[in-house]
């Protein structure tokens, strides 16, 4: 990993032990001081100059937008999407990026928080032991809720949250986003005027050489039309997301041909899936079983000299993604929170997976953890969508631009700007309902290429292709890291399972539906883990 664009940092605030601080400071990527003061202590891998400084007074940040002054840190992170560290004289804070897409991870250690953008410098000062509620909601749920990593001792700081040192003590800051503190009441807002705004965000990349991947779905056509209108230097690149059809390969070639932009495709192979799906579970900390079949295109990115313009969060936002009809009539908040992350949950996979008490603790853990991480939005008009977004997409979906393109290149995310946000917030979720608000943005934008089908709403056949992730090579390492899990911890798996995995790798061969391929990368990827911290874990007993 380059940190060529986005940072590594790590540092300290409160009552800091210069040992520790030290070994956290050699502990990971080479750094350098940005910041050092009795309370405080920012280390960066390339310089950091703050982006306010007067006497008594700092500010620091290091996400991919950099605030153009000085402001209160919820203003800072929920406008620019940074994390940063701020001191005033009185009290020094470290917070996280209004959503929180950027990560920041911290160890309390008495009166003193030592803090890194990465987990692995984190867990030389606390002992490696499992947290088992992490990995019950990356199981079930692809992705971590709330504060929680997958170690016990570590947490990540969440979206619109700071740590703050003050007269002697550190607490816990929690502030409402902008997003919350304001309902966005239906305003009616059309099409052509979320359009504009789009045109508005995309004059923060003018001058650069933009890179947008097509897929064949709404979110990448819609910001290839808008890069095209505006005369920009682009290009589009497509790979194929391993769901067995490449329907995006085929879809995202008309697209392109439309729009007359070079397009290319980056192509996989099967034999290197086993060497990605480690790198890349390695390289997102073991956060989420996705993005296995991101790799190749990610390193490709990392050579063309481009912003990749992501469509992260345009789903949630313009066309109700992830949001189910029992979501939308649900009459009690009770049904609503279960509607949703039924929505985000895997389905019923084939055949039981789980044992019968872990997938009852399983359940129940993941249930309080999301009624805990969407808490906030309850009643909000706009909480359906926003529990897409505080949830799934930032722990999950995120990490392909954040951590597999970044931080060796440069990422814009242009439906999380905060114009365009609120605006697509500001559209009931009934005139999103099944993509009619989005169509009508598509066809605002560009007419010939929203009439192109698309995978949102498939219009042809589709021609089933090999999946990489099933194939000889990745059924024999799914193997080994599945009989990891049935070896160390056979209490976790259903005697059903278990019969699977004796029968070798092509035993696996019967899971060929999309719930079933996804439990079994989230119990492959809890496999690596165990195998790659055998030697520091003291103790991996199940709570169940």
């Amino acid at each position: 990993m380059q940190f060529n664009v986005r940072p590594y940092i790590c540092g300290a605030l409160g009552r800091i032990d210069p040992e520790t601080l030290g070994a956290l400071a050699s502990a990971g990527p080479r750094v350098r001081p940005a910041l050092q003061t009795a309370e405080a202590a920012l280390f960066s891998s390339a310089p950091l100059p703050p982006y306010h400084r007067a006497e008594g007074s700092f500010a620091f940040s290091w996400g991919e937008r950099r605030p153009a002054g000085p402001g209160d840190w919820i203003t800072v992170a929920e406008t620019y999407e940074t994390p940063g560290l701020i001191g005033d004289g009185d009290r020094v804070t470290l917070h996280a990026g209004g959503l929180g897409l950027v990560d920041l991870y911290y160890v309390r250690l008495g009166e003193a928080v030592y803090f890194s953008s990465l987990i692995r410098p984190l867990l030389g000062l606390v002992p490696v032991e499992i947290d088992w509620a992490a990995w019950a909601s990356i199981v079930q749920v692809t992705f971590p809720l709330g504060d929680a990593t997958p170690y016990q001792g570590i947490k990540r700081l969440p979206g619109s949250s700071a740590l703050v040192f003050a007269q002697g003590r550190l607490a816990t800051e929690r502030r409402l986003p902008r997003w919350l503190r304001t309902e966005p009441f239906e305003t009616w807002i059309g099409a052509g005027e979320i359009l504009e705004i789009l045109h508005e965000v995309y004059k923060d990349y003018d001058g650069r050489r933009l890179l947008v991947p097509v897929s064949g779905g709404y979110d990448s056509r819609l910001l290839a039309s808008v890069a095209v209108a505006r005369g920009a230097d682009v290009e589009s690149w497509t790979t194929s997301p391993d769901d067995g059809t490449d329907t995006d390969i085929a879809f995202a070639k008309a697209i392109t041909g439309e729009l007359g932009i070079p397009h290319r495709v980056v192509t996989q192979d099967a034999a290197d899936y086993p060497a990605d799906a480690q790198e890349v579970a390695r390289r997102l900390e073991y956060l989420t079983p996705h993005h296995a079949w991101y790799a190749p295109f990610a390193k490709e990115v990392h050579g063309a000299g481009r912003t990749l313009v992501d469509g992260l969060a345009g789903g949630p936002l313009l066309k109700n993604f992830m949001v189910s009809g029992a979501a939308l009539e649900a009459r009690t908040q009770a049904e609503r929170s279960a509607a949703v992350l039924g929505s985000l949950s895997l389905g019923a996979p084939s055949m039981p997976f789980l044992s019968k008490a872990a997938a009852k603790w399983m359940e129940e853990t993941v249930r309080e953890q999301f009624a805990a991480a969407t808490s906030m939005l309850h009643g909000h008009r706009a909480e359906l969508p926003l529990s897409v977004l505080h949830t799934r997409t930032v722990r999950g979906i995120a990490r392909s631009a954040v951590n597999l393109v970044g931080p060796e290149a440069s990422f814009a995310a242009p439906f999380i700007h905060p114009d365009f946000f609120d605006a697509a917030l500001s559209v009931g979720v009934a005139r999103k309902d099944k993509g009619r608000f989005y169509r009508e943005v598509l066809h605002a934008a560009n007419p010939r290429v929203a009439a192109l089908p698309s995978t949102n709403v498939v219009k042809q056949p589709l021609r089933r292709v090999p999946l990489r992730s099933a194939a000889a090579p990745a059924r024999a390492y799914a193997h080994r890291m599945l009989d990891v899990v049935a070896t160390r911890l056979p209490g976790m798996l259903s005697e059903e399972l278990h019969e699977v995995v004796a029968g070798g790798p092509d035993a696996l061969t019967r899971f060929n539906g999309w719930n079933d391929r996804f439990w079994v990368r989230g119990l492959v990827l809890f496999g690596l883990w165990l195998s790659d911290f055998e030697n520091d874990l003291a103790d991996v007993a199940p709570p169940f």
